[in-house]
């Protein structure tokens, strides 16, 4: 099956590329546009900065001190080959096979004879192999090898990518297995590489060396830093950790490879653990727009509640790691609110990084822009991450080949399978096929216009005559959705909507979801948006951009009516506001509030993924409230 993700047990099972199909909408626009540009823009920007040419002059013996790039270069070149492993399987695009052999004859030459693969250390002119294991990333950059060589694996059989990945799994399990090295990677990615590694291949070796890994951490093996061991998650064992914190790309990254291991040796306790620290951290630590990580220092988690939209870090890889987590924990436990927060961080974080045509990102996504950024050159590379543009490129440039992996591969988040029927977590239209045990498959029709449209109809083409079980997702958000089918309509809860029955072919069922405009509430503990109001549409949170208002400062001075609900238009919504007088004293602080005198009007809001498109702005979803109005009805906590 031609899934990122296969564990050898589980709740429920995954459909992969090859029982997916998109054909256009929200989501297959955007893997429209990942195929025909974001990859040959990533490759291009590559080989321009010369982070190809590194495994040349690895393979020359012409590498130096002076070699361009950051230590995990060498990733962002796996990450590419991972996504365009997807799409040669999803397209059959002519032009993604060819890339991939391309950079798989490149890397090949680079690969030592004990299956070391590494362009920065090792080598003459270069520091020792793992000299560095707090920040070289080594290991790190062998894990984004192996995923890609699952990708390769999975769609295309065992060839020169899967065979540099197995030497290279092989010299690590021999680095470091036990006897070896007793150490860790700064940055965890090498576990979950090798897990799914170990699954793709039958390997237990490979798993068994994931596990050991994860089972090092927490003990203090990397030296200490300014940051502290957190930073590196190596301050607690991930079995006692009761929440995320560090840098959130490597807790997250880490958490997926503990739920891996865990489905893979029974480990209930492992799985526990990850559970706990998800439900805190969701609870407390994460974004309305499904991001994480709120400090600029450390690309880090905050403490509870520490949650400032303007300072908001939400790295893209974050979010994407993010995805990585929930979806590993929905197939071990068949639990909705994973996939509830993998729809909300797809539409806020994955949707808002790239550009309409795919050739530029966001690396950090705040909930609030105070200063209007400058226009990006797409020949320049930003030294920034925090830049209020999209960049064609970063001295980092981490996000824009996860972007790319995860669109070319999202088929594998869509929908699943148990023995008893077929669920349908992510709304896109398309066709989808399972297979059950004991007949034929079950193949669906899902026509929608989600999420700018509620209606979800699907109509089954196949399947078998016994009964089986069609599972709707309701999101946490759809209070008032309903289902229709066999004639009859009925309310659809929150959770999973089921109809069990043998169904004909040619039969629909209509999930109605309510996407109108809704007010979403704050928890009064987030310090740093208390007295505010957010405004979300169906999956999507909206924002008020400058563009949209009357005057450019304005943004500053808005203050909006809890009383009056907003209200939906075309692409967005209205809300009701107005400006209060600013004063322009020269002293911040006052004996008495500041509050609006001036007339109503209507402000539009629009999805906060289409930010910035229109040129530079200033932005924020979180609305400051009126004072002295009451709100149009109680504030509501929902879930994720």
């Amino acid at each position: 099956m031609t899934s990122p993700v296969l564990p050898s047990h589980g709740r429920v099972r995954p459909l992969g590329l090859g029982q997916v199909s998109l054909t256009g909408g929200f989501w297959g626009e955007r893997q429209a546009v990942n195929a025909t540009a974001t990859l040959a823009h990533c490759e291009s920007w590559m080989e321009r900065l010369g982070w190809l040419a590194n495994f040349d002059r690895v393979a020359d013996g012409t590498t130096g001190p002076d070699r361009p790039g950051w230590s995990f270069s060498d990733s962002e070149v796996y990450k590419l080959l991972e996504a365009l492993s997807w799409e040669s399987a999803r397209s059959g695009a002519p032009e993604a096979e060819a890339a991939i052999k391309r950079l798989t004859a490149r890397i090949a030459r680079a690969q030592d004879p004990d299956g070391y693969l590494n362009t920065c250390f090792g080598h003459p002119g270069r520091p020792p192999r793992y000299s560095d294991l707090e920040m070289g990333h080594e290991l790190y950059n062998t894990g984004h090898l192996l995923q890609a060589a699952v990708a390769r694996l999975r769609t295309a059989g065992e060839d020169d990518l899967v065979r540099i990945a197995r030497r290279a799994a092989d010299h690590v399990c021999r680095a470091f297995g036990p006897g070896g090295i007793d150490g860790v990677c700064g940055h965890p990615e090498i576990e979950v590489g090798l897990a799914e590694f170990g699954r793709a291949l039958g390997e237990p070796r490979y798993v068994e060396q994931a596990r050991l890994f994860i089972e090092r951490r927490g003990h203090g093996r990397l030296k200490d830093i300014p940051l502290g061991r957190a930073y590196f998650q190596d301050d607690i064992p991930v079995r006692e950790a009761e929440v995320w914190r560090g840098h959130a790309v490597r807790a997250l990254y880490l958490a997926a490879a503990a739920v891996d291991v865990a489905v893979e040796t029974g480990d209930g306790e492992l799985l526990a653990a990850v559970r706990r620290q998800w439900e805190r951290s969701v609870a407390r630590r994460t974004y309305i727009t499904g991001g994480m990580g709120s400090r600029h220092q450390d690309e880090g988690f905050g403490e509870d509640w520490e949650l400032p939209p303007d300072r908001a870090y939400c790295e893209t890889c974050a979010g994407v790691a993010s995805i990585m987590v929930s979806w590993r924990l929905y197939l071990a436990t068949g639990e909705v609110r994973y996939a509830d927060l993998i729809e909300r961080t797809l539409y806020n974080v994955v949707a808002v990084s790239p550009s309409a045509d795919g050739r530029a990102f966001f690396y950090a996504n705040p909930l609030h822009q105070r200063a209007a950024g400058r226009p990006a050159d797409p020949d320049e590379v930003s030294p920034r991450a925090e830049a209020g543009e999209r960049a064609a490129w970063f001295d980092v440039s981490c996000c824009p080949t996860n972007v790319a992996r995860t669109l070319a591969g999202l088929h594998g988040y869509l929908a699943s399978s148990d023995d008893d029927g077929l669920q349908l977590l992510q709304y896109a239209a398309g066709r989808i096929r399972a297979e059950l045990p004991g007949g034929p498959p079950v193949t669906v029709d899902v026509e929608t216009a989600y999420p700018h449209d509620g209606t979800v109809r699907v109509r089954v083409a196949e399947g078998p005559e016994r009964p089986w079980t069609l599972s709707l997702r309701v999101p946490a958000w759809a209070s008032g959705a309903t289902i229709t089918e066999g004639g009859r309509t009925r309310p659809a809860e929150p959770g999973f909507a089921r109809v069990r029955r043998a169904f004909a072919a040619g039969e629909e069922i209509v999930l109605e979801l309510p996407v109108t405009p809704r007010f979403t509430w704050p928890d009064p503990r987030i310090d740093a948006v208390r007295g505010c109001v957010a405004v979300e549409r169906g999956p999507e949170v909206l924002c008020v951009e400058s563009h949209d208002l009357p005057e450019p400062g304005l943004l500053d001075a808005l203050v909006i009516d809890p009383g009056s609900a907003p209200r939906a238009v075309e692409g967005g919504a209205l809300v009701r506001g107005r400006a209060r007088a600013l004063p322009d004293d020269p002293w911040s602080y006052r004996d008495r509030p500041v509050d609006g005198d001036g007339d109503w009007f209507d402000v539009p809001l629009r999805p906060y993924h289409e930010w910035a498109r229109r040129g530079p702005s200033t932005m924020r979803i979180f609305l400051p409230l009126a004072t002295g109005l009451r709100p149009s009805h109680p504030p509501i906590q929902e879930g994720a």
